[in-house]
């Protein structure tokens, strides 16, 4: 597909990797719609660099886990473009529970956006998408789809879940649209990491270094670009998933799992 153009709306697409996404869809050409639920001061400003690199951009506040509010945001991005051509589902909460567990609003906070808002978002927008002659579907996933994260049960089970729709909805909307999954590694320091944590986490890839935002954003543009990829993911994380085997004469002692 051919961004140029093109209508996207990234959820989450305010700060941090969703940002990162939104400005390099402007960058490319498309008009951008960015999605928040707490981030305003931040969608304004994202919607002013993406407005910067020529193209239309509107900010639209919405809680992805609320079917009702995600109607409401699909039908002003269609009052404003018509419809859409892109879709980014990034939003997530990085929610941490331990189990046993009596914290179930957290578990259901946390899945509620990885897996029913994507669906949500997707089910509303994708007739529009079908109605311009297709699109395409990136979803934002990460390396706990593979392997468990302790202390983060409702986090690796929505990015599980996300997967699985990923996958579901590249066969029922095949072949008008493709859907795709990206899975970063370390991309972005949680605020308030220390230098050593930093350091640490750099340590578990083959490159012995951070990603950034912008190569998840590389990862998004090529999924939407690529007309023959569907139902697929792909890893940006430095060889992360394949680190625990370095140094290792047959990889029976894995790295513990980040914390």
């Amino acid at each position: 597909m051919e961004i140029a153009g093109k209508v996207a709306l990234v959820t989450g697409g305010a700060i941090r990797v969703g940002k990162a996404i939104t400005l390099m869809l402007a960058r490319a050409g498309a008009h951008v719609v960015v999605n928040y639920n707490a981030s305003g001061g931040p969608a304004q400003k994202t919607v002013a660099e993406a407005q910067a690199l020529g193209v239309e951009a509107m900010a639209v506040h919405c809680d992805v886990a609320d079917a009702e509010a995600v109607h409401r945001m699909a039908e002003a991005t269609l009052a404003r473009f018509g419809g859409v051509d892109i879709l980014v589902n990034n939003a997530s909460l990085f929610g941490k529970i331990t189990l046993p567990t009596t914290d179930l609003e957290t578990w259901h906070r946390v899945t509620r956006i990885s897996i029913d808002g994507a669906f949500y978002v997707s089910n509303a927008l994708a007739p529009s998408m079908l109605a311009r002659g297709g699109g395409a579907i990136v979803n934002i996933v990460d390396l706990s789809i593979w392997s468990p994260w302790h202390g983060f049960t409702a986090h690796a089970v929505g990015k599980a879940g996300l997967l699985a729709l990923t996958q579901q909805l590249a066969l029922e909307l095949a072949p008008s649209i493709r859907v795709n999954a990206v899975a970063p590694g370390a991309a972005m320091p949680v605020p308030g990491s220390s230098a050593t944590q930093i350091q640490a986490v750099a340590g578990r890839s083959l490159l012995g270094r951070w990603g950034t935002p912008e190569d998840v954003a590389q990862a998004v543009k090529y999924l939407i670009e690529a007309d023959y990829v569907t139902g697929d993911v792909i890893r940006v994380d430095g060889g992360e998933r394949l680190a625990q085997y370095k140094g290792k004469s047959n990889g029976s002692q894995p790295l513990p799992p980040r914390t």
